[in-house]
């Protein structure tokens, strides 16, 4: 039988530990359960040990150093942890103590998402239950049933209303009520109290049976209160399958809270779209699907929605019905259209996290890792205890630009830098180890073997996948691997990895910055200028180009150049063969390269430019400047796409700049002027300094969240609080000036110039 993990937990007994896994099948839900597995972690051979509940047995391992080791067994995840506390006491040294029982489990026999399952199914009400299986990994795209659950409350602490539940053929509203409620294309369920309304909702789980619960803030918010509504009532929150009982876990370090459903995946929309690197510049739910389904919810962003919700369930609980469902489908429709959970299901079976798992990069790198060092024969540091070194490794290396405004400017890119770096020069922990004859030299002293690395080996494989998913057009898995690539080097110079070694990260590091220095350099020899270059780009300027044709053929060839170069070098320096592969990435037709705000120096990640497709198609490109930068005003980011348009097209401006400032004295722009910025902390708390929207909000009797405020003569004031006339002076020199002046500058004239002739008028 073949099967995709879903939920996996590890429970104690009071003389054994239990590995509970739920999973999907094509023939339902399936339950194994493990009776005989143990927690495990390492110690040398030579050490003498605190007594505890554990067997100790030799095993062909060795420490990272080379001291042959000995397994430690223990029946309970407790019993190790114990274990673990007294040696730190004791000041003994263990290895792997860390790895969670079920973790280990999993990813000794490579199980990762698909696993084939041999034994014996016992069918139970609704689902399979296998015991003590044999098991092995193998390929499986399951099929997973998902959920979009959305609570209507009086409030966070409040009662609720209503549940909205929406699936495939499938959609409903629980409402307390005790009337009827009759609302044309929604299917309303009615309870008459919020008892009834918990003991319903676990019944349609239990009917419906889906594999996974999508939302939108859905563990923060609804399962949160969920399960405060349940304890209220003394109730056991038994959504999970089986009657099994859920739970959030508050996050620690600043990680979001995790939902725990036996059986079922709970997917968060917001946090799930960060993971995957959606921008967006507000991520509530009626904003995120105005961008991108091009229809929002059904009470609008500006109304006050816990009025307008607490309104509609005493007056007219159809339309919260309507409102309640309507939300279910766009996080559906949101979660269907962005391939979060296809994205989730390639993830897990890449790396062995949990579907639904947010982060976790450490954890993947153990998942890949760990079984592949321990079959080389070695065992690796507890977190923490490998390297206790202060030497920090340098960010990404970034070129002093050179300001102007150019035509013809290409965007040369480095296709994943440090993963390239990794695989060129066998950038690897077990190599840093044992680095063997003939080693590859570093940084900080590094020496890398030749022969036997894993990480690089492990990046070439997923480099491989990534390739095979963009030909068959596969976005999820594409982006799935990307990301996972991208991490490695991140873990690698964290201390919360067990592989932390400065060493690593700074071979990876600084060998980027040599990488890009000396790519700069051979540039500039060919008879071009590198205008600006960050990390793995560089920006070059095709002064001699006849047109946008010749110079997608100048960049193109460079990009040839390049590569062919960097083959040669490394080849020649380091007998190694050179995995680093620069694309050409963009033309810009048009493109200018700002200077610091006051000062002639060329400023860094920021410029904007005209991109040409090179199929006839162009667009506008900013990058860190005010037009897409959310904290400035809707009036300054539109007056500088626009002033910028123009600028490239070279279409004249002086005129349109005098009448964006009359129409702004006018009022033609006052719905323009709003700031819109977030409150990290209670307004209460700012004491010193304390910033406009803070002002605003306090004198609004706004406490925390987003605040919208103008700025008035009478100071900040809330859009829903202006007691005074806007003070458009402030506008013209805090919004629309500085971002003027940015380009005019290269023009040989400024803001002030263009607009000093209006200033008797106003």
């Amino acid at each position: 039988m073949h099967a995709f993990l879903l939920t996996r937990e590890w429970r104690d007994g009071p003389h054994s530990g239990l590995l509970q896994m739920w999973c999907w099948t094509a023939d339902g839900p399936l339950s194994i359960r493990i009776t005989n597995a143990k927690a495990i972690c390492f110690a040398s051979r030579e050490e003498r040990l605190p007594d505890g509940t554990y067997e100790r047995r030799p095993v062909a391992l060795t420490s990272p150093l080379g001291a042959p080791v000995d397994a430690l067994y223990f029946p309970t995840q407790r019993a190790l942890n114990d274990f673990r506390e007294r040696c730190n006491v004791a000041k003994v040294r263990l290895f792997e103590s860390d790895v969670r029982a079920a973790d280990r489990y999993l990813m000794e026999r490579f199980i990762q998402g698909g696993l084939e399952v041999q034994g014996q199914v016992t069918q139970k009400q609704g689902y399979g239950e296998i015991v003590n299986p044999k098991l092995r990994a193998c390929a499986i795209t399951p099929r997973l049933k998902a959920v979009s659950l959305d609570i209507e409350t009086d409030g966070f602490e409040g009662a609720l209303y209503s549940i909205a539940l929406a699936m495939d053929g499938e959609e409903r509203v629980l409402m307390r009520s005790e009337f009827p409620v009759q609302a044309p294309g929604v299917a309303v369920e009615c309870l008459p109290d919020e008892r009834q309304l918990l003991l319903r909702l676990c019944t349609w789980f239990a009917e419906f049976d889906p594999d996974v619960i999508i939302g939108w803030n859905l563990i923060g918010f609804d399962l949160t209160a969920l399960e405060r509504r349940f304890a209220q009532h003394g109730l056991p929150f038994t959504i999970g399958r089986a009657q099994g009982r859920a739970r959030v876990v508050q996050g620690s370090r600043g990680q979001p809270p995790l939902a725990l459903v036996p059986g079922r995946v709970a997917i968060d929309g917001i946090e799930s779209l960060r993971a995957a690197f959606w921008i967006f510049e507000d991520y509530a739910l009626d904003a995120v699907a105005r961008e991108l389904l091009g229809r929002g919810k059904l009470i609008e962003d500006g109304e006050d929605r816990l009025a307008a919700i607490q309104q509609r369930y005493t007056n007219d609980r159809a339309a919260l019905a309507r409102y309640n469902i309507e939300d279910c489908r766009l996080v559906a429709e949101i979660i269907e259209h962005t391939g979060l959970i296809r994205m989730g299901v390639e993830r897990a079976s890449l790396t062995g996290l949990a579907l639904g798992r947010l982060g976790g990069s450490v954890a993947c790198l153990d998942n890949l890792y760990l079984p592949r060092l321990h079959r080389r024969g070695r065992v690796a540091y507890d977190i923490g205890s490998a390297n206790t070194s202060s030497a920090s490794s340098p960010g990404g290396h970034v070129l002093d630009s050179s300001p102007g405004i150019y035509d013809h400017v290409v965007l040369l890119d480095f296709k994943s830098l440090y993963p390239s770096i990794i695989r060129t020069f066998r950038i690897d922990p077990l190599g840093l180890w044992e680095p063997g004859d003939e080693p590859i030299e570093g940084f900080l002293g590094a020496q890398f073997a030749r022969e036997g690395a894993i990480l690089p080996d492990l990046i070439d494989a997923l480099w491989a996948a990534r390739d095979e998913a963009k030909k068959e057009r596969n976005g999820p898995l594409s982006q799935a691997i990307k990301i996972i690539m991208n991490a490695f080097y991140g873990v690698l110079g964290a201390t919360g990895c067990r592989f932390f070694d400065p060493r690593l990260a700074s071979s990876i590091t600084r060998r980027g910055h040599e990488v890009l220095k000396r790519s700069k350099d051979f540039i500039e020899a060919a008879g071009f200028a590198v205008i600006y270059g960050d990390t793995d780009s560089l920006f070059v300027h095709l002064s001699a180009a006849t047109g946008d044709d010749d110079a997608r053929r100048q960049g193109q060839r460079l990009a040839r150049a390049l590569n062919d170069w960097w083959q040669t070098i490394i080849a020649e320096e380091h007998n190694l063969k050179s995995a680093l592969e620069v694309e050409f990435e963009t033309h810009f037709t048009r493109f200018l390269m700002p200077t610091l705000r006051g000062s002639d120096q060329g400023s860094k990640k920021r410029y904007a430019g005209i991109a040409n497709d090179g199929k006839g198609s162009t667009s506008m490109v900013f990058k860190g400047l005010e037009s897409v930068r959310t904290d400035w005003t809707p009036l300054a980011r539109n007056f500088q796409r626009e002033l910028y348009r123009r600028v490239f097209a070279q279409e004249p401006f002086e005129e349109w700049v005098e009448s964006t400032v009359a129409k702004l004295y006018a009022g033609a722009l006052d719905h323009e002027l709003i700031y819109r910025k977030r409150l990290r902390r209670d307004v209460d708390e700012y004491a010193a300094n304390v910033p406009p929207q803070v002002q605003a909000a306090r004198r609004g009797g706004q406490s925390n969240g987003w605040v919208k405020y103008v700025i008035t003569l009478a100071g900040p004031r809330l859009v829903t609080d202006i007691d005074a006339p806007l003070d458009y002076e402030h506008y013209k020199e805090k919004q629309i000036a500085p971002v003027a002046d940015g380009v005019l500058q290269f023009l040989d004239t400024s803001f002030a110039r263009l607009t000093d002739r209006q200033l008797a008028i106003f």
